[in-house]
């Protein structure tokens, strides 16, 4: 499963890129098979003056299947990346399961 992470509006770090790898790599570890590829992108909607404006898109293309994308936006970045990976992992296996 190959995995992209890309920032828009802020320097990404090791630590957001490696957390964004590790939560997807447990979420979607009953589909690793089937995941062709993953990209996440972070963003800083508003930049410097704060607020609930970090935004987490996770692409999932699956073999065989309609692609996945979920979206999720918080105060925390961390957060946002936590609550898009959850839901995405609970669509993988809703769709796998039909």
């Amino acid at each position: 499963m190959k995995v992209d992470v890309h920032a828009q509006g802020f320097q990404l770090t090791n630590a957001l890129t490696e957390h964004a790898e590790r939560r997807l790599r447990f979420a979607l570890k009953h589909a690793a098979d089937r995941v062709q590829h993953v990209t996440v992108r972070l963003a800083d909607v508003n930049g410097p003056r704060g607020g609930v404006d970090k935004k987490c898109s996770v692409h999932i293309t699956l073999a065989g299947a309609p692609d996945i994308v979920t979206e999720d936006t918080e105060a925390d970045m961390y957060v946002a990346i936590n609550r898009a990976v959850d839901r995405v992992g609970r669509t993988v296996l809703r769709r796998m399961a039909h």
